[in-house]
């Protein structure tokens, strides 16, 4: 693994919470993708070269897939999948399951942070991904839930925090 001043991790809303939902082809959708790019390429710049993805359907697809795509054009990046459990994608729909497993294998390094899933294992993994980075990249809105939680425990542990606001209208 890295040393974490060379680490960016993200966090960021799944399809329940972003207002296109599971529309992909919507506007704010495609200009969020572009932000995360663009602000992958920024931490790129920065010197970061190992990043961290916690592999939840919506933006952490979205910066995964974008990580990947930097990575083709600079191969001394490393994409590591921080897996809260070894269930998290079970009771998915099928075509997500399968974006979820091509993802994965897709990583340079995959870390299962709870051997079982338990009602704590998401914030372990949210943790873990902190605790591994000096550098968070959150698309997020606001409100309470996972993302609040990772970007308020960043900030409690002096990580700098790249904001990419959810654009709701």
């Amino acid at each position: 693994m890295r040393a974490r001043q060379l680490s960016c991790c993200f966090t960021g809303h799944r399809p329940a919470k972003l207002p296109w939902g599971d529309l992909e082809t919507d506007s704010r959708c495609v200009s969020l993708k572009q932000r995360i790019a663009d602000a992958a390429e920024a931490a790129y710049a920065g010197g970061y070269r190992h990043f961290i993805c916690g592999m939840a359907q919506g933006c952490d697809f979205y910066f995964c897939e974008s990580i990947l795509r930097l990575r083709a054009a600079r191969p001394e990046i490393t994409l590591e999948a921080a897996i809260p459990c070894p269930t998290q994608a079970a009771a998915w729909p099928p075509v997500q399951r399968q974006r979820y497993a091509r993802l994965v294998a897709a990583c340079d390094f995959e870390t299962m942070v709870s051997t079982q899933y338990s009602p704590s294992c998401m914030h372990r993994r949210d943790r873990y991904m902190v605790d591994h980075a000096s550098l968070l990249i959150a698309a997020f809105d606001g409100t309470p839930g996972g993302t609040r939680y990772t970007v308020e425990y960043a900030m409690r542990r002096g990580v700098s925090v790249v904001d990419l606001p959810i654009v709701l209208e």
